[in-house]
């Protein structure tokens, strides 16, 4: 099994009156901003620890489980929303760095929420990152009948228990389902990550750490008018890293191209891009020693 070169601390930090689990590396420097790192959808913030260990300097790193993944519980929610996130974000940042600006990386999901998080509260970061957050697609007013309609269908289909997560008899078969979705992740880290993205439950299956609840469809429309003007707010340096291999178009099928996120990401006024190779979707895990030094040579710049 993969042997971390720097364990994470766990603790639970009372955010918005919900227990949030939190990890994190080093130790707090007056001098240097935390780093804070939050993972995507179906993920946990354990998720980073190969990149931690890739990094060349020690420095102080948090890292949440969003509610309802990992260790974080869900409050009795049966769906997420993005304001959440935001919110949740927010509290955070003020717990572990409450007069300095935070340096900030997102992969995903979380590369969303961290891009519009640094919009709406600019001064309360100094630099950011995004893994592969490439947003998701445009809608229209006609659409909202549907959407609604959708969402409430899945919520019954939630309370029913149609939309459960698959368990599995051991561990292992976490790991090999891991390995399955990434062709990439070597055997030695997926076996280290399952024990930390599953639990066994009282039945002795083991079942993964993510509510059912975030396979719910948003029931509010995206409004990309509204994204960017929020991205316009942005005033930290921006770092967006992509993978060679990224799933943009299978993701969306022809509903939102590449041409159409990099006309977005032009509404942000400081904006590097790199492209990590050899890599899918979860970058971090199948090339952590190049986005740490990606990480590393960006936050390090004046």
């Amino acid at each position: 099994m993969y042997l971390e070169k720097r364990p994470s601390t766990s603790q639970f930090v009372p955010l918005r009156g919900l227990p949030y689990h939190v990890r994190s590396w080093g130790q707090p420097e007056a001098a240097r901003p935390v780093l804070v790192m939050v993972h995507g959808w179906m993920d946990v913030s354990a998720s980073f620890q190969f990149v931690l260990d890739a990094l060349q300097e020690d420095r102080f790193v948090v890292a949440p489980d969003w509610r309802g993944y990992g260790l974080t519980g869900s409050q009795g929610a049966d769906n997420y929303w993005f304001p959440d996130y935001m919110g949740d974000l927010d509290f955070l940042i003020d717990h572990f760095s409450p007069t300095q600006p935070v340096d900030l990386l997102g992969h995903s999901m979380g590369g969303n929420v961290a891009t519009l998080y640094a919009g709406v509260r600019p001064e309360r970061i100094r630099r950011l990152i995004n893994l592969e957050g490439f947003g998701v697609a445009a809608t229209q007013p006609d659409q909202a009948p549907k959407r609604y309609a959708k969402w409430m269908d899945q919520l019954k289909a939630r309370h029913r228990g149609e939309l459960d997560l698959r368990s599995y008899d051991d561990v292992s078969g976490v790991a090999r389902r891991l390995m399955k979705t990434n062709k990439r992740l070597s055997k030695d880290k997926a076996d280290w990550l399952a024990q930390y993205w599953s639990r066994r439950n009282s039945e002795g299956q083991w079942e993964i750490l993510g509510d059912p609840g975030h396979k719910i469809v948003n029931a509010q429309l995206t409004r990309v008018d509204e994204t960017l003007e929020i991205y316009k707010g942005i005033s930290a340096p921006m770092l967006f890293v992509e993978a060679e291999d990224n799933e943009l178009k299978t993701w969306y099928a022809g509903k939102f191209t590449y041409a159409e996120f990099c006309e977005r990401l032009a509404h942000i006024a400081h904006v590097r891009k790199a492209i990590v190779p050899d890599a899918g979707h979860m970058l971090h895990h199948d090339q952590p020693e190049i986005v740490a030094q990606l990480i590393e040579e960006f936050l390090g710049q004046r």
